[in-house]
This record gives structure tokens, sequence and C-alpha cells, in this order.
């Protein structure tokens, strides 16, 4: 619906000192059968407070028999098994003089069995007005940008949203822009060319990225687009993924495209048209759509006649009742984190895979929000977005959904758009391209950044608000995502116990937090405003168990917490 582009928004305790070696000389033997039972685990207790080691819990072992008529003790153990020296993560505690509320231990155990889904590279992406093709800021000279999307780690650039079918005009002649297309001061009629794509591109090579283009609709005219669409395969080449005829069809007799009526027939009718027209100069380049928000324009698109190959694509914005006459859908704090939003983001997005797989079509959400609603609400700019962003991420693509686009503005993060991911410093409205990101692109590159897996199945109770994720990795270690959305204002660190499918000998652990709901640009990953760090540059788990499958932690509310588990 992408309708906000149109207005302007109104510590723990320090780490254990390092250990001295852990080699077990003979001149330490009698002092290791002195320490066998009782005492050793007392011994064991210590250490794992007093030195940064992994240990395991000690196990009984027989007596040696050169030792039987020294020791009348059947119960000596074995020293536990003892992995390196290690740093432990440090995780924020509640806010001080939280009125703190327990929240039930969660229990998640992952199986060695697969779901049958997979989180590829690429899957995230930041979706933008096709006008912001003019912006020069888009380009390998501005820094910034190229930053971001490393953030993303492969992330797709979708052009599109309202603008592309009202104020986006394509022309490889340089010719005037037609008098009936209309802006305003905020949103002008932009031009583009061919320039404009061969810059894109180096912007895209620079960030590692790809990208999905619209083209306009709303002016009837095959031709154009078509050129539009060769112009792009030649000049972007393979990092090029698909073409959209038009944004959200099923939406232009509301949004004053068409004042003169508009229905589903007619939609197929011109999709063919501009197919037909592109698949003549660039047949290689695939069409996305119908990109809309209604459920009965899917199936139509899926069994529409095209001659080159076909994405099904669908936009959702969970929380735009903007009036307030459905309050289960407005954009409030109370929807925004609750189960319910969790589950309808799931039945949505399984009625759109379900028409998608039926026809063997890959489906993707190209644009997505919290909500369309324009200007600020409860949701705008919070800490809570980041939580909501990286659980629908998770949860699309667990279900099957391949890429995810978050649509966002070029304009000033004062006065722009207050749900966009990304936004630039300067003066509004267009700033000086100075681009950073807000909560929910922090909570997105969490996501982007997990390497790329096949989902596990696993089963989770308990938790409070919280929503649990598991990947096979190539190389067979397992990630796992804990996203714990209860309060952090309120909600006492959660128990967790983990039962893994291996006996790991390395933990690891990175983390988005943030002091509350509403907190506004407070959102961090490992304490700072970045990508999370490298999987072996990572702390280790607080009080990880050296190879046991059962790990036992204690996660801060209102975190999202990647583990990774190296066997």
């Amino acid at each position: 619906m992408a309708r906000f582009d149109s207005s302007p928004g109104k510590a723990d305790s320090p780490d254990p000192a390092q250990p001295a070696s852990a080699g077990t000389s003979a001149g330490k033997r009698k002092r290791t059968r002195i320490l066998a039972g009782a005492g050793l685990v007392a011994a064991a207790a210590a250490a794992a407070v007093v030195f940064p080691l992994a240990l395991g819990s000690p196990t009984p072992a027989p007596p040696a028999a050169s030792e039987t008529a020294q020791s009348s003790s059947p119960t000596a153990l074995a020293p536990a098994e003892v992995g390196p020296p290690v740093t432990y993560y440090k995780q924020p505690g509640p806010p001080a003089g939280s009125p703190l509320e327990k929240v039930e231990p969660l229990n998640v155990d992952v199986s060695n069995d697969l779901v049958g889904t997979s989180l590829n590279k690429g899957a995230m992406g930041i979706s933008l007005e096709a006008t912001d093709l003019a912006d020069p800021d888009l380009s390998s000279d501005n820094a910034s940008m190229v930053k971001l999307l490393k953030e993303m780690d492969q992330p797709v650039l979708r052009f599109g949203g309202n603008a592309v079918d009202r104020r986006f005009f394509w022309t490889s002649t340089g010719e005037a822009v037609p008098a009936d297309y209309k802006g305003d001061k905020t949103h002008p009629v932009k031009a583009v060319g061919p320039a404009d794509l061969t810059r894109l591109k180096t912007l895209l090579e620079a960030g590692n990225a790809n990208v999905t283009l619209t083209v306009d609709l709303g002016h009837y005219n095959p031709a154009r687009a078509a050129d539009m669409a060769k112009n792009a395969s030649q000049i972007l080449g393979d990092r090029l993924l698909s073409i959209t005829v038009g944004n959200e069809p099923n939406g232009f007799v509301f949004n004053d495209v068409k004042t003169d009526g508009y229905s589903l027939e007619q939609y197929i009718r011109e999709l063919k048209d501009y197919a037909n027209a592109i698949y003549a100069v660039a047949p290689n380049v695939p069409i996305s759509g119908p990109g809309a928000f209604d459920s009965k324009w899917w199936q139509p698109f899926v069994d529409a006649d095209l001659p080159q190959k076909k994405i099904l694509t669908f936009h959702h914005y969970p929380l735009s009742n903007c009036d307030g006459s459905l309050p289960q859908d407005s954009p409030t704090m109370a929807n925004a984190m609750s189960r319910q939003m969790h589950d309808r983001a799931v039945d949505y997005q399984k009625a759109a895979l379900a028409v998608g797989h039926a026809a063997g079509l890959e489906t993707w959400i190209p644009e997505t929000g919290i909500s369309a609603c324009p200007g600020s609400n409860e949701t705008s700019r919070t800490h809570a977005s980041a939580l909501w962003a990286a659980d629908y991420a998770l949860t699309a693509a667990q279900l099957g959904i391949t890429r995810i686009s978050y649509h966002s503005s070029l304009l000033t993060c004062k006065g722009g758009p207050p749900l966009s991911a990304i936004c630039s410093a300067g003066a509004y409205p267009f700033g000086n391209g100075q681009m950073s990101g807000r909560a929910n692109f922090f909570g997105l590159s969490m996501v982007a950044e997990l390497e790329a897996g096949k989902f596990m199945k696993l089963n989770s109770s308990g938790g409070g608000l919280a929503f649990s994720y598991a990947l096979q990795n190539a190389d067979g270690s397992t990630s796992v995502v804990i996203i714990n959305e209860n309060d952090p204002q309120k909600a006492a660190q959660t128990d967790v116990t983990l039962n893994l499918p291996g006996k790991p000998v390395t933990g690891t652990m990175t983390q988005l937090s943030g002091p509350s709901y509403s907190a506004e640009n407070q959102t961090v990953i490992d304490g700072a405003k970045t990508e999370p760090q490298p999987v072996a540059k990572r702390a280790t788990v607080p009080g990880f168990a050296y190879k046991s499958q059962t790990q036992q932690f204690k996660l801060t509310a209102g975190t999202v917490t990647v583990l990774n588990f190296k066997y």
C-alpha cells in the first residue's frame, strides 16, 4: 500500500580473568586425585566463575587399578572436559529499578529433521520509490549507502511504490515529461533514463546488491515499459532479478490512479500487453506480480498466459487501519508486540504461498512494513519495530518466501516517513545523502547476517512472548535465533534451556537490544549501531557447556539473539 511515502511524519559483572594453562603435568596428578569426588565438583563450580573456560558436567569414572588400593572411595570422578579459553558475552540487563515480572522459562528442542525451506543470502531487501532512481546519491560514490547495503549482506533494492504510476517517467531519449504527470514539492515528478541505471549499477556492484524494477502502468504504454526493460537488462545484467508491471493495481481506483474505474480483468489484459512487449526485447527477465494487497488478484496473475517466467508477489502492511475503526488492525504498540500479530502474519503468508506453490512459482514480498498509515504512530521509529522486522522476516523465510523488502525512503530522518528503515541526514526533505539505518533496519541486518542454511524443525514452550528458529548451516553448525519480545522495561530475564542435535565445542552469541519498546534511536547490536560481528569474532554464550547437548542461559527481554554452535 505504501501510503506513508506521501506524507511526512510529524552490565553484567565483568569478564572473568584469563586462566593459566589447562595442561595436566605429572606433578599435578596427585592434586587431581585429591580433588576427586565432591571436592572436584566444588572446584569445577568455582572455575566456572573465576576462569573463562567452557566446562562440561563432571561424570563418574571407574578408578584405575593402581589407585584401587590407595582410595577407599567408590565414587571418584574424572575431571570435566574443558574447552579453550573464552570471553563470555555480556548482555544488558533490565533497566535499573524496573518492576520485574517473572517470565516462564523457555524450552527449545532442536531436531536434526529439516523443515524443507532455506534462508538464502539475498533474502532481505529495501524497497524504494521508483523516482528515487533519479537520485544521484544512489551511487558507489555514496559511502554511507554502500555501507548500509553491505550490512544487509547481498540485499535486493526494489524500486516501485506509489510514485511509479503517478510521477515516474522513463525516457531513453531525453524527451520532456508530459504535462499530465503531477507531483508536489516533497514528491516531484522525476524523469529517469539509462544514465541513472548506469549510476545505480555502480552502487549495486560496490554494495554487492541486486535489483527489481517496476514499470509505469498508470499511464498505459507497453512500448515505453519495454524500452525501460531493454535498457535495464543491457545495463544491469544478472543483477536485474525481475520487472513488475505497475504498483498495487488493485488500489488504482482508491488511490486516484484511474479515476474512470479499473478492474481485475482490465489489469490482466494490460499485463499481457506489457509482458509481450517486454519479452520481445528482454526475454530473460522474469515478470513479478501482481504486487497487490488484495488476495483476489493473486490467482488471476498466476493463471495469466505470459511468455516469460513469473514470480508471485504480494504486499503486506499488517497494521494499516489508520482511522481506528478496526482496533485489531490499528498501528498500536499493543498490537505490534503480540502473539496475534505473529500468528496473523503466518496465516497471510501461508495463503499467498499456497497460490504460488500450486503453480510452481517462487513467492516474494517486495514491499512490507508494520503499517502503511501516513505520519507517526506508536510503532514509528521504535525499538519494537526492530523486533517485529526480524520476526516477520524469519517467519516468511521459514514458510518458504524467498525475498522480503521493507519499504523505505531516501528523505530525511527528521520530517521524512517515520516507518522508513533508512533515512538521510540534513535538512528536510531531501537531506545531504548521508544515509543511516533506523531500528527496523537493524532488525533486518540481524537476519541478513545469518549464514545461509536450511531451517530445522524445533519444539518450543514457555518463554512468554518469544519466537525461536533454527538453521543447519553448510559447515554443519547450528544457528538458533530467539526473538524475546517480552517488555524490556518490565520483564525479567528469561531462563532458556536449549537442547541441540549435537555436542558443541563452541557456542557464540550476538544480540540486538534496546531499553524499551518505544525507545527511538537506541536500538543497538552488540552495543553499537552496526551489523553483527562475524561468527568467528563473537563472544561465547554465557554458561556455555562444552560438548553438552543441553545449554542453559538467560536472555534479556526485548532482544534478538543469534546463537551459533559448532560440533
